[in-house]
């Protein structure tokens, strides 16, 4: 069984600027530490594969910082991975937040544009004349909306036809091509009222 000794402060500060038994210095710092940074996360509205990410990048921190001799030694070790601790998890935390606001603010849009203009699109008594309107929008938007009105296909299988990465590529592709149909539509009088007469016709 591997036995992690336990480092004086000054000697595991010595042992990362130096560069010398990093190995074991980061070892005895997560036996030290790790547990009670991680229930900080923990009941801060995070999980343990949270914690361990943020440990992670907390070490590193350190590391560098002791390397760049920007930690002098006026509180613990203890109470100095506490603070970068809170700081970088609630620094996550806030960067969540803004990031869901977005992604609220963004699903309401894509689910109105949807709303909008979809049906439109999925209308098959005036088929010929979406497809015209559809193939102004070019080869890649046309393809897309196609696949997904006309043919049925699911994200996945779109993007199993296309070239994209993610199935989150293909959903932002084609709310993008429906905000340009309704772009298309507001800018057209004649537009408007096919939409109009196909919705109520």
């Amino acid at each position: 069984m591997e036995v992690i000794r336990n480092f004086p402060d000054s000697e595991l500060v010595e042992n990362l600027r130096s560069g010398q038994r990093m190995d074991e210095s980061i070892k005895a710092i997560y036996r030290s530490h790790f547990e009670s940074l991680c229930w900080y996360v923990m009941n801060n509205s995070g999980s343990r594969q949270d914690a361990e990410d943020i440990f992670q990048e907390v070490v590193v921190n350190f590391i560098d910082m002791v390397q760049k001799d920007k930690f002098r030694g006026e509180s613990t070790i203890k109470t100095f991975l506490f603070s970068l601790n809170r700081y970088t998890w609630l620094n996550e935390l806030k960067r969540r937040g803004r990031a869901m606001v977005r992604e609220e603010k963004y699903e309401r849009g894509q689910e109105r544009v949807e709303m909008d203009t979809s049906h439109f699109i999925a209308d098959r008594e005036g088929k010929s004349e979406v497809l015209r309107i559809v193939g102004e929008l070019g080869e890649t938007c046309r393809k897309i909306l196609l696949l997904f009105y006309y043919e049925n296909m699911s994200m996945k299988e779109i993007l199993d036809v296309t070239d994209y990465e993610t199935e989150q590529v293909v959903r932002n592709k084609k709310y993008k091509c429906l905000k340009q149909l309704e772009q298309m539509i507001m800018e057209k009088p004649f537009l408007k009222e096919t939409l109009k007469n196909l919705l109520h016709g």
